[in-house]
């Protein structure tokens, strides 16, 4: 049973009646297990750059063959900054519908003002999102000090009706969410984990260690470093990888919870390459194609992202190809 934890919010003023309700309900819950792999899922579209559910629904039951933890709907790889807000909303619908109970549904709702996210994840959690990954907000990222993260995400984090997971992607936001500010949300009993995408393994293996006497959870954020986050005590990774070799993936998590680490260490050094190509390199036009070749749907981009050269595509092939996945 996860236990009320002594909190402070300095940074925020006191807590509300309402909110210590909250903390004390959240208290009688059963604890939020994150470990695992998760997919962060694409969103396909028809030619008119409409969300094409029906490629949605087929991928979504392929990925019901593959042993995920459970999936990522609407994060940075689903194109969220794309999507109005009911149009994520109905996404999360419609992989809720489709997704086994036992399987868990996080939704990005973050948006960049905190009034926005914590009405858009309300309404992630009416959609039958389990838990809500809240990444940071940036536009005015010079004013975004810890102070400020603090604040936005105990706010949020009051508010919502489902666990938050915080979400630090500076490849994207140009902000990484700081550590002081992840210690102290760490100790917020609806603060139940991050998704460190930055691949500093030192600065995961603080966390980890950092925040080991809370109930919190480190997930990876990339297949890059998952093994390495593994051995500093992250629990899975979100991999935008995952959407394309998801077997793969669930097994060298099986590797790393195993104790096998020179197959583990095999099997991530294949990977590298590859990941490297969907997310840093090329990104998510070059996760979209390696998809499609894989035997799922991923298809154009919503514009202005274009579609890969046809340089880009001969590259990512050779990626594929070299680690001897195609």
């Amino acid at each position: 049973m996860h236990r009320v934890r002594a909190w402070t919010r300095a940074a925020a003023g006191p807590l509300t009646a309402w909110s210590r309700t909250r903390t004390r309900s959240l208290s009688t819950g059963t604890r939020l297990d994150l470990s695992g792999i998760y997919p962060p899922i694409a969103t396909p579209f028809t030619a008119r750059e409409e969300v094409d559910y029906r490629k949605l629904e087929e991928n979504l039951q392929k990925y019901a063959e593959i042993p995920f933890r459970g999936l990522v709907v609407q994060g940075s790889n689903g194109e969220y900054p794309y999507l109005s807000d009911q149009e994520r909303v109905e996404v999360v619908k419609a992989v809720r519908r489709s997704l086994p109970k036992e399987k868990l549904l996080m939704a990005g709702s973050g948006c960049e003002s905190t009034r926005a996210t914590i009405q858009l994840t309300e309404r992630m959690a009416a959609a039958g999102a389990d838990a809500a990954l809240v990444v940071t907000p940036c536009f005015y990222k010079g004013k975004m000090d810890s102070r400020a993260l603090i604040q936005h995400f105990t706010v949020v984090a009051d508010s919502s009706p489902v666990p938050v997971v915080l979400y630090s992607v500076p490849a994207n936001t140009g902000l990484e969410l700081p550590l002081d500010a992840v210690t102290q949300l760490a100790q917020h009993p609806n603060i139940r984990g991050v998704k460190d995408s930055g691949g500093d393994i030192t600065r995961i293996g603080l966390i980890v260690h950092k925040t080991q006497a809370q109930d919190f959870q480190v997930l990876a954020g990339s297949a890059g470093f998952l093994m390495a986050a593994y051995c500093v005590g992250a629990v899975g990774g979100v991999c935008a990888l995952a959407n394309v070799l998801g077997q793969e993936l669930c097994e060298l998590e099986r590797l790393c919870v195993s104790g096998r680490w020179e197959e583990a260490r095999d099997l991530q050094q294949r990977l590298i390459e590859p990941n490297a190509a969907v997310t840093r390199k090329l990104g998510v036009p070059a996760l979209k194609q390696a998809m499609e070749w894989f035997g799922f749907h991923g298809g154009a981009c919503r514009s202005p992202l274009q579609p890969l050269t046809d340089a880009e595509t001969q590259q990512l092939r050779r990626d594929f190809s070299s680690n001897g996945w195609l």
